[in-house]
């Protein structure tokens, strides 16, 4: 009485009088399994983060290799790419002839909210009035 991979999957150890793993069977049935845990992308072996596809492990070797990729590309010489507009400080203010009459004479002038609401209250009564 040995054990030999499955003829399927190749993966998992069956028994010698056994066809297929108990994972090949579920499958061929239908059945779907949710594994509770994906296994890192990279390795293969850990759990993934929640949100990632790497492991913990992975992920910090991957962010010191991009540190170390980006001092390598702080030396190298950046082209100087430019659009061709204007700098802000050079823009010239736009100004306004007539503001809208729903406008406050004073900008700077602020409007209280229960000012608001009872404006809106009115005008909801006078729609209804209207009707």
């Amino acid at each position: 009485m040995g054990f030999m991979k499955c003829p399927r999957c190749e993966l998992n150890y069956i028994r010698e009088e056994e066809q297929y793993c108990s994972v090949c069977k579920r499958e061929m049935k239908g059945e779907v399994y949710d594994d509770p845990f994906e296994l890192c992308s990279i390795c293969r072996e850990n759990p993934v983060m929640p949100g990632k596809d790497v492991c913990p492990i992975c992920y910090k070797e991957m962010n010191q290799q991009q540190g170390l990729r980006d001092d390598s590309n702080e030396d190298a010489q950046q082209p100087d790419v430019s659009i061709d507009m204007d700098d802000v400080s050079d823009m010239q203010e736009i100004e306004l002839d007539e503001l809208p009459e729903d406008m406050p004479a004073e900008i700077g002038e602020q409007i209280s909210l229960e000012e608001e609401k009872s404006k809106e209250a009115d005008m909801d009564d006078e729609d209804e009035e209207d009707e």
